[in-house]
């Protein structure tokens, strides 16, 4: 039997995964399915990295964005609306370049765009700052509510057992002998143990002794206005330079979801939102989009960036039969499908056909002083 610590979408995917390869396995959340970082996310869905592994990573994830509607037979909302970073700067358009450079070699389309062509695929943008945008029209969306209820319901019929409201407070055991993961519920006896709860995952590791990940929590905010008119601002749109701050228009009501880079270090529990983050979102999200000036805000709602030192996740296994799956750094939703995959194979067969470079995520390489390039954190 396998355990899966954390019912967000990397636990949820990877449990599917697992039973998908005949694995019986156990998932437990010590809230409600989707309620850390997963319902709280914008939604986006990226191959614009600026390195060779999230690249190559992210690709294949895309892959299987597109299949997973008919796959888990449920309409996740999945769209490849695509991505668009705005340059404000000369170094900022030479930098565009050097990435869409690596991004083209990886077979990923981005293109730099004029000002003129950014605006006929998101008419209502303010152009008059910007000098060049980065368009990859592969990039895309999906609703996290359909994507995370999708893969629970096909886990199970596959007989995953799903425990909500069920927290693990201590683990026991290991090595020879089989883990003792003791919850709110009561206790379990499993071979294999998944630790996907990202901001919370320093928490499960040192349960074991093993608390080399380091992740701060960071809380993110986002806002959602009135709806605009369908089909105005459907990428995601980022000038890197306003603060990382982005817009980009929900897929099922046309409402716009606004961030900025506004942060707070924080409990991964506390999700209350601040009202100078609502001030400070919609100064850059009118510059982005002026007609934003027109619309009321209908909502706000924050969650938290489970943020590593190099902004990347830790993938891998932390000591024999113990994996991990945390700090997504705000890229978990997006990079789910394939790491989910990934994961399950290497569990189950040792090895996997999923591009992932074990050793880029390598969760031992914050002790060995070895961190990663990272640029363009927004999700």
């Amino acid at each position: 039997m396998i355990g899966v610590i954390g019912g967000g979408i990397i636990g949820v995917a990877t449990a599917y995964e697992l039973a998908k390869l005949g694995e019986e396995v156990v998932v437990f959340e010590k809230r409600y399915f989707g309620s850390g970082s997963t319902f709280r996310c914008a939604s986006g869905i990226r191959a614009q990295f600026t390195d060779e592994a999230n690249i190559k990573l992210m690709k294949y994830s895309i892959e299987r964005w597109k299949e997973l509607s008919e796959e888990l037979g449920h309409n996740i909302m999945f769209q490849q609306t695509g991505y668009l970073f705005l340059a404000t700067t000369e170094e900022e358009v030479e930098a565009f370049k050097k990435n869409i450079k690596l991004q083209n070699r990886f077979g990923v389309p981005t293109k730099l765009i004029t000002p003129e062509e950014a605006k006929e695929i998101v008419p209502p943008l303010n152009v008059e700052e910007f000098l060049a945008g980065a368009w990859n029209p592969e990039d895309g969306k999906a609703s996290p509510f359909h994507t995370l209820y999708a893969y629970k319901k096909a886990g199970e019929k596959l007989g995953v057992k799903f425990y909500p409201y069920t927290e693990v407070v201590w683990i026991d055991g290991g090595r020879e002998h089989k883990w003792k993961i003791k919850t709110t519920k009561g206790e379990f006896e499993v071979d294999v143990i998944v630790n996907a709860t990202n901001a919370w995952g320093s928490r499960i590791n040192s349960m074991i002794g093993k608390d080399i990940v380091p992740i701060t929590p960071f809380k993110h905010q986002l806002v959602k206005t009135e709806p605009l008119e369908r089909g105005q601002i459907e990428p995601l749109v980022c000038p890197p330079a306003w603060n990382d701050s982005y817009v980009i228009q929900d897929g099922e009501d046309g409402g716009v979801i606004c961030g900025t880079a506004l942060e707070y270090k924080s409990d991964p529990d506390d999700v209350t939102p601040t009202y100078d983050f609502v001030k400070e979102v919609l100064k850059w999200a009118v510059k982005i989009i002026p007609a934003l000036r027109h619309v009321h805000v209908v909502r706000q709602w924050a969650g938290h960036y489970a943020k590593t030192p190099d902004n990347n996740p830790a993938i891998g296994e932390l000591v024999e039969d113990f994996y991990v799956a945390i700090g997504f750094s705000g890229h978990g939703f997006m990079m789910a499908p394939a790491v989910a995959q990934a994961l399950a194979e290497r569990i189950v067969k040792g090895r996997t056909k999923v591009p992932l470079d074990w050793e880029w995520y390598d969760p031992y390489r914050f002790e060995r002083g070895e961190l990663r390039t990272s640029a363009f954190q927004i999700g």
